[in-house]
């Protein structure tokens, strides 16, 4: 873990306008003296909207050593109020114990790559520009291209169609294989256009290869994992009354946000009539938000991210947190 205190810096977050942010903040209700992590600080969106909120803590997490950096200047003008730390949101609850919290008021959580990295050619998340085929959120470990160049055929495809939910991952795997023995794949451009071969699409359809950047994108970061244990450490460090709340933008970390709310609040379905009877564990969680709360449609013409963004939010019981099994 590394901490940032009262370092000077410059943070330009006027490039990313955070999603469903007075919902956020209402599903937190944020009051003073009350401690909130933010998992995915970003460009410090959610954590300036709670620090001027009340007089909160905030500890702010991101696993991008660039965000960090850029919250520098946040970091003085709340002097105090704000510790911000370089470390992956699984580790929430190490890490607000490290900061010297056992236990926090609030959790919020905005799931996905941010727009600050899309922007950034030379992070390669985006065939939007061309770059290198990179995607690290955390700037280590296996490059997307990395993924690309090691992965036969099968396992290919069916990531891509795991992860990207894309149909044609099989003859998208295929052609992948093929270009790569012809030269090395390792830029964003050339990735884009050979899936644009593949896939067809007509005027208003999303970008041919959205699917498979999404799939090689989650794949590379763990995201899927990463947030299924920061689920389960938001459950471990909030206490009685504190809240947690999730922004997600696609269906696979929406289904997994939903699936631990349903199963912690007790809302499960009931099992077979024909089983034994057992006594099911306590709610860990209530539901403040019973169905996803999506963006106004204001905020959608405003904000193209905001389209596909997702809000779920509970409120943590005073029931032991749970072991996943």
């Amino acid at each position: 873990m590394t901490a940032l205190g009262g370092m000077g810096g410059t943070g330009d977050t006027s490039r990313h306008v955070p999603v469903l942010l007075a919902e956020v903040v209402a599903a937190l209700s944020p009051a003073d003296g009350q401690v909130i992590i933010d998992g995915t600080f970003g460009a410090g969106g959610y954590t300036r909207a709670l620090l001027e909120a009340a007089d909160t803590r905030v500890v702010a997490i991101d696993r991008d050593p660039t965000a960090i950096a850029g919250g520098a200047a946040m970091v003085d003008a709340f002097a105090g109020r704000l510790a911000l730390v370089h470390d992956r949101f699984a580790r929430l609850d190490a890490v607000a114990e490290e900061c010297g919290h056992q236990t926090v008021d609030g959790v919020v959580l905005d799931i996905g790559v941010s727009s600050m990295q899309i922007d950034e050619a030379e992070r390669g998340f985006s065939f939007r520009f061309d770059g290198p085929l990179d995607m690290r959120m955390g700037r280590e470990g296996e490059s997307a291209a990395d993924l690309v160049a090691r992965l036969e055929e099968t396992a290919l495809a069916n990531l891509i169609y795991t992860n990207g939910e894309e149909r044609l991952s099989r003859p998208i795997a295929k052609a992948i294989v093929r270009e790569r023995a012809v030269e090395p794949i390792v830029t964003t451009r050339r990735l884009a256009d050979i899936v644009a071969r593949v896939v067809r699409s007509k005027p208003g359809d999303i970008h041919p290869a959205t699917r498979t950047f999404q799939a090689l994108r989650i794949a590379v970061n763990d995201e899927l994992g990463e947030l299924e244990a920061a689920l389960d450490a938001a459950e471990r460090v909030l206490k009685p009354g504190g809240r947690l709340a999730v922004v997600t933008f696609h269906s696979l970390e929406d289904r997994i946000v939903k699936q631990f709310l349903v199963e912690r609040s007790g809302r499960s379905p009931a099992g077979s009539r024909h089983a034994p009877a057992s006594r099911p564990p306590e709610p860990t969680f209530t539901l403040i938000t019973r169905k996803a709360v999506a963006a106004s449609e204001a905020e959608s013409r405003a904000n193209p991210r905001a389209r596909s963004a997702k809000l779920r939010a509970a409120e943590r019981t005073a029931a032991s947190p749970r072991t996943r099994s």
